[in-house]
């Protein structure tokens, strides 16, 4: 068509017609390539909730929340390859490859969960911790793991090498996710008060404590240690950078509906943020250690609200299901979740 419009334009102008004026309307430049994308999904069925996945870069390996269960996947045929069992409400998991065990936090009883990497099976009794035990992390710098209650504040913290209680973190408040500086400094969301915090892995007293106002209800936390930024994922919709030095609020950026995961790639400088209620991945680029800029919000699924990434391949993962009819509200349950399909539950990989 364009060939035949100039045709018709030079006969005019060698007819000694006048030129017809042509139009062109600018070029838009061309949409930036989405920074991730949906690599793998990969199938587990069976029924019940999710919250944490847990990546094992040593072992490749990744370790998937579900119900009253654990699922290990084999992060080279993306395969279940077992299941650690009777672990009721299970939230978080670790694992410290050189002990050869791993840590599960049971919210529904109050307990952490030791196994055994090879066989999947427990290592000894369930061990009692706070209320609400919910994210955990394997320290390497102080070789602990600390087990974080999301009720009261009261986390417990366990010798890495033998799971033996060796102390309690007093933190004030609902604690969520963890990030660690590798230098015996562990940083903290606390949901209640809308905090992130920094204590002591050693003495485990409170060093500092920031507000991430206007962010509210703060739930996933990512760590630049290069910039000592902390990156937290709020409830009502935001991202939070804090200079942990100083605590000076440095960036506040829209992310989705249900925020709750949060992690830092730094190869990429991006922070990926979950949200399960939009379906999306937040993805966010530290241009400078101040100056931040959203990138995309690349769709994931429905209740996709945590995350993890393998650091040796850079990959992202999250976990859903699908939904069916949500149950009539009762006294015992008075905003009761949707239902969750049978058989539909899955783990998605993404990366570039």
């Amino acid at each position: 068509m364009k060939n035949l419009l100039l045709v018709a334009s030079l006969g005019l102008i060698l007819c000694g017609g006048p030129a017809l004026a042509q139009t062109v309307a600018p070029v838009a430049p061309p949409a930036p390539a989405a920074p991730y994308h949906l690599l793998n999904t990969i199938a587990i069925g069976g029924e019940g909730g999710w919250d944490y996945l847990s990546v094992d870069p040593a072992g490749e390996r990744l370790y998937v929340s579900h119900g009253t269960q654990v699922e290990v996947v084999d992060l080279k045929t993306r395969k279940v390859i077992g299941t650690v069992k009777d672990t009721p409400g299970v939230h978080g998991i670790d694992v410290v490859p050189g002990a050869g065990r791993g840590y599960i936090t049971c919210g529904r009883n109050s307990t952490c969960v030791v196994f055994d990497l090879k066989t999947f099976e427990h290592i000894g009794a369930p061990i009692p911790t706070g209320p609400k035990p919910d994210a955990l992390l394997y320290d390497a710098f102080s070789k602990r793991v600390f087990l974080f209650s999301n009720d009261g504040g009261k986390s417990t913290v366990l010798n890495a090498a033998t799971g033996a209680v060796v102390g309690t973190a007093e933190l004030g408040g609902d604690v969520e996710a963890p990030a660690t500086d590798g230098k015996g400094h562990i940083f903290v969301n606390i949901e209640n008060k809308s905090e992130v915090i920094e204590f002591d892995a050693k003495t485990l007293a409170v060093l500092k404590r920031h507000s991430v106002a206007p962010g509210e209800e703060p739930t996933g936390l990512g760590y630049d240690p290069k910039t000592n930024r902390l990156f937290s994922g709020c409830a009502n919709e935001k991202l939070v950078v804090t200079d942990s030095r100083t605590g000076k609020q440095v960036a506040v950026l829209p992310t989705g509906k249900g925020t709750d995961g949060a992690t830092f790639d730094p190869s990429t400088n991006n922070i990926i943020v979950s949200n399960g209620g939009s379906g999306t991945f937040t993805v966010i680029h530290e241009d400078t250690p101040d100056k931040y800029t959203v990138v995309a919000n690349l769709p994931t699924a429905r209740g996709a609200r945590t995350i993890a990434i393998d650091p040796k391949s850079h990959h992202l993962f999250t976990c859903t299901a699908d939904y069916g009819p949500t149950p009539a509200p009762t006294t015992e349950n008075p905003r009761p979740r949707p239902s969750i399909v049978p058989g539909t539950f899955r783990v998605l990989e993404f990366g570039k």
